[in-house]
């Protein structure tokens, strides 16, 4: 043991004699290990026997003892001489528990601790002795039990880059189910991260000088883009009085918030119709929402836009829904030719008396495409309401028939039956019904 604390000391010097000026804390390393266990040593030990009466201390060492297995560590350093390290160590084993008999057959044996390597010198010296203190659990077949590793170790530092380290532990069993047993590694482990130096104690003490700040803003003149002026940190000390981002040395428009590509100003409109010119399609012309900034359109030209004319591509007048207006003669040739609409009497059939009105309706209906045909029929009230109903749809739709019969599109006609409910005369006298009994042809578009 002598020699062994005497080496321990040899080493230090000798590591120390290599150290760098500047300590160094490693922030982080991985680690994998191969290691050697002995279960039987730490079982005598465990149940009674000491290093004395253990008969052959040699025997702690003897391949039949020793079982391999594989670890994997990670690790970071606290401080130039504390390193915190978890590690996970894998092997097969037939477990000894401190109270029962082996299972007589290898199983898989889990183990992982958390400890700390306590560092005699920083990670500047090339050999680096520690003593290792921690606490963790092992799994075996189910059974959980709790390990506390303590041990004795050396790193061997590769250019700070990386380290060769040799550990023995002494691994002592916290409940029923863990056992004391000897752990012995070796292994490789990588940096991970960059060492971080320790400032210096002239840096440490280093003055600090307090830099001017002329606006009070909280940002010194040094990184003030506007010193005498009191600003925001996003704005690097600038201020912006209209809340848009842009700081007001480079904002066209201080007061009206805007946006960077208008060099902090509204985007413009144009044409005064409330629309932006980027959604602005006619950005000249004021127009209105629903055409992208563009006036409704007329394309007759007639000064009634498309969306309120109801011949969009004829001539017409506003007082006619933009359409042109029934020329008058056109119209007294319609009145005559409903006038002289005749039927058979409680009948819908046509006389033929009505037929040379009927077919200048015809002419005139082609003369002019674009004109619509309301036909309506009207009773007296001879009869009960039900049936003249019926009747002056009857005949209604006999007239439509006619026109139709003679080229005129059913869809510019309707036909429809009022019955007696629309007198132009006095039912109580002979001469008003007969007034009431008619058919009228209204024009429209």
């Amino acid at each position: 043991m002598k020699r062994i604390v005497l080496s321990l000391v040899a080493i230090c010097m000798f590591g120390a004699a290599f150290a760098q000026k500047n300590p160094l804390t490693r922030k982080k390393t991985i680690g994998v290990h191969f290691f050697l266990q002995d279960f039987a040593s730490g079982y005598s030990l465990d149940t009674g026997a000491s290093i004395k009466t253990v008969k052959d201390v040699g025997d702690w060492y003897k391949p039949s003892r020793l079982s391999p297995g594989f670890a994997i560590s990670y690790a970071k350093g606290i401080t130039p001489k504390i390193d915190v390290r978890g590690t996970f160590a894998a092997s097969f084993e037939d477990y000894l528990f401190k109270k029962r008999t082996q299972f007589g057959v290898n199983d898989f044996l889990g183990e992982f601790d958390v400890s700390a390597n306590l560092k005699a010198v920083n990670d500047k010296h090339i050999v680096i002795p520690y003593i290792n203190l921690g606490v963790g659990g092992s799994f075996y077949k189910g059974y959980i039990g709790g390990i506390a590793p303590v041990g004795l170790g050396l790193q061997f530092n590769l250019f700070n880059d990386a380290l060769i380290e040799l550990q023995s532990q002494y691994r002592i069993g916290l409940n029923d189910n863990a056992t004391n047993h000897l752990f012995h590694s070796i292994g490789v482990v990588a940096n991970i991260g960059s060492p971080k130096a320790m400032p210096t104690l002239k840096e440490v003490i280093a003055p600090i000088i307090a830099k001017k700040d002329t606006d009070g803003d909280g940002i010194t003149d040094d990184n003030d883009e506007c010193p005498s002026e009191a600003g925001t940190v996003a704005l690097k000390g600038c201020p912006d009085k209209d809340g848009d981002g842009i700081a007001d040395k480079n904002d066209n428009c201080p007061d009206k918030a805007g946006t960077a590509k208008y060099n902090g100003c509204p985007v413009p409109d144009s044409d005064g119709d409330g629309i932006n010119d980027e959604e602005d399609k006619c950005v000249n012309q004021a127009g209105v929402a629903s055409f992208q900034g563009c006036p409704v359109p007329d394309a007759d030209g007639d000064g009634v836009n498309d969306e309120e004319d109801k011949c969009k591509d004829v001539v017409g007048t506003a007082a006619n829904q933009g359409c042109p207006a029934i020329a008058e003669a056109v119209q007294k040739k319609i009145d005559y030719a409903a006038k002289n609409i005749l039927f058979e009497t409680g009948s819908a059939k046509l006389k033929s008396s009505s037929n040379g009105g009927l077919n200048d309706v015809v002419k005139i209906l082609a003369e002019n495409p674009d004109v619509l045909l309301n036909i309506d029929g009207h009773t007296d009230n001879t009869g009960t309401a039900e049936k003249n109903t019926t009747l002056s749809q009857s005949r209604a739709d006999a007239v439509k028939a006619y026109l139709a019969k003679k080229g005129v599109s059913e869809s510019r006609m309707t036909a429809t039956g009022y019955g007696q409910d629309q007198p132009v005369a006095d039912n109580a006298t002979t001469a008003g019904k007969a007034k009431n009994r008619r058919v009228e042809l209204k024009l429209g578009y």
